[in-house]
């Protein structure tokens, strides 16, 4: 029954015990410089290209780094988690998806929460460089395509464990959320973004992308039924909320992973708290503070974040049970 009952994170400072606040704070002002990374473009199988940002420190052991919608490798929570884990002497790669990252891909294809074939192509150009042991983060978004991942995967031994943070397990319930009240602003900045991408990839792509289409998005609704779904193989909005939700694919997961979701997530609706689940699974392990915002999670004595100093106990923890049982 792994629902972790009481969280150590539970006392934030009384600013950052408001959803919005924190969330905010997080996205926009918090900074944390960025590693001294080296850039690689790895070629997928499909033609197309997605680049990885990676500093190599243990030989042996290494992290995987899986960035939100819209952002990319150097997102500040990226660059908070990477300095922590590379003090903690493991190797970072932060990979950034189709479209993201400063750089567009060449083909019509986009990003979305189910592309488990480029994170798959991550990690094994990850192994190919010969590490041990390769632990898994991922953050709402990347979240997502990391419990799809470890859901729909034939899992390598050398993938230890993973921890998913401000995920949002059921799709069609955060889509639900972001058109209401306050959350609109966050929906906002998501299309205008999004809609700058579809504009760039219609000029490129006329017969694949109907660019007057894309004036239409005021919510996720559009984006994902005139853009996500046809440019994906998903037969429309509906499939694709439920084919890419990992509340169907977690029962099927059997590596050791962590869900962090705070409980005033405002991007997280109720059945984004997989509770049965976890309370029935012998991997998926479920822990929800009180506080802790979307991605946020601020703590009052550290520049770091609970979830990257949480994350390292888990993976630590693992490497015990592991011990052990030899």
């Amino acid at each position: 029954m792994p629902i972790i009952e009481q969280s150590a994170y539970n006392f934030p400072s009384i600013m950052n015990r408001n959803r919005h606040i924190s969330t905010i704070y997080a996205a926009l002002f918090k900074k944390f410089e960025v590693p001294g990374y080296t850039r690689e473009k790895l070629e997928l199988s499909d033609g197309d290209f997605i680049n990885i940002d990676f500093l190599v420190n243990d030989p042996k052991k290494a992290v995987i780094l899986c960035h939100g919608l819209e952002g990319d490798s150097r997102r500040t929570y990226n660059n908070s988690c990477a300095t922590y884990f590379q003090e903690k002497g493991f190797s970072v790669f932060a990979w950034n998806n189709r479209t993201c990252g400063g750089e567009m891909n060449r083909l019509p294809r986009l990003y979305h929460h189910g592309a488990v074939d480029d994170l798959d192509e991550v990690v094994r150009f990850v192994l190919r460089k010969g590490f041990e042991e390769v632990y898994l983060i991922g953050y709402s978004m990347g979240g997502v395509q990391l419990l799809n991942y470890l859901g729909w995967t034939k899992i390598d031994h050398r993938i230890k464990a993973a921890v998913s943070i401000s995920v949002p397990t059921h799709i069609a319930t955060s889509a639900e959320v972001l058109k209401q009240g306050f959350n609109r602003v966050y929906l906002k900045n998501f299309t205008i973004d999004i809609k700058r991408k579809l504009k760039h990839k219609a000029a490129q792509f006329p017969d694949f992308i109907n660019s007057d289409q894309i004036d239409k998005i005021t919510s996720f609704d559009e984006v994902d039924q005139y853009f996500t779904a046809p440019l994906h193989g998903f037969a429309s909005r509906d499939d694709y909320y439920q084919r890419v939700s990992p509340e169907f694919s977690l029962q099927n997961i059997t590596t050791p992973v962590l869900i962090i979701n705070s409980l005033d997530d405002p991007f997280l609706g109720e059945r984004c708290y997989p509770r049965t689940i976890a309370q029935e699974s012998e991997f998926v392990y479920l822990e929800m503070p009180k506080y802790g915002g979307h991605c946020a999670f601020p703590m009052r004595d550290s520049t770091y974040s609970y979830v990257e100093q949480r994350a390292y106990e888990f993976f630590e923890s693992r490497n015990t049970v592991m011990v052990n049982k030899a």
